[in-house]
């Protein structure tokens, strides 16, 4: 399955929304990665287990199941997650990256990489919406969460 949404970060339309720039943005996606427990929901532990100048690898215990996965940086710009194939999980990557079609205008953008119903014939299809709606709505979260770094508050 392939997936992607686009959550606008400001908008000048709505004054209760207090604007992010890039750096902002940026700050909160390293977050993410540094910190990710905030992010992800269930999460025990975070260990890093190499780092090189624009990539980590990480195992991330969730309890019953443990995940590695391997981050790539492209300094202000994106990050991507890949989910390293293991015995437990098939693997899969999310890209999130900053947009700003004009200059104040920015956006996140989340694409998603699975290898869920890929046949045509799966019984995993049924699931799909509910992945998709499941997806969006952590990042909704994330997103909220990078406003909460970006005031000086602490993630919850």
């Amino acid at each position: 399955m392939n997936f992607e949404h686009l959550i606008q970060i400001n908008d000048a339309e709505n004054p209760l929304v207090p604007p992010l720039n890039r750096l902002q943005l940026w700050q909160g996606l390293l977050y993410r990665v540094e910190d990710p427990a905030p992010f992800l929901p269930g999460l025990e532990s975070c260990t890093i287990l190499e780092r090189q100048a624009n990539e980590l690898l990480r195992e991330l215990d969730f309890g019953p199941a443990t995940i590695r996965d391997r981050v790539t940086l492209v300094e202000a710009e994106s990050v991507r997650f890949d989910i390293l194939p293991s015995a437990t999980h098939a693997g899969g990557s999310l890209t999130i990256s900053i947009e700003e079609p004009e200059p104040g205008y920015l956006f996140l953008r989340f694409a998603y990489q699975t290898t869920l119903a890929s046949a045509p014939e799966s019984e995993e299809r049924a699931y799909i919406e509910y992945v998709k709606s499941a997806y969006h709505q952590s990042d909704v979260d994330c997103v909220r969460i990078i406003r909460t770094l970006a005031a000086g508050g602490e993630p919850q």
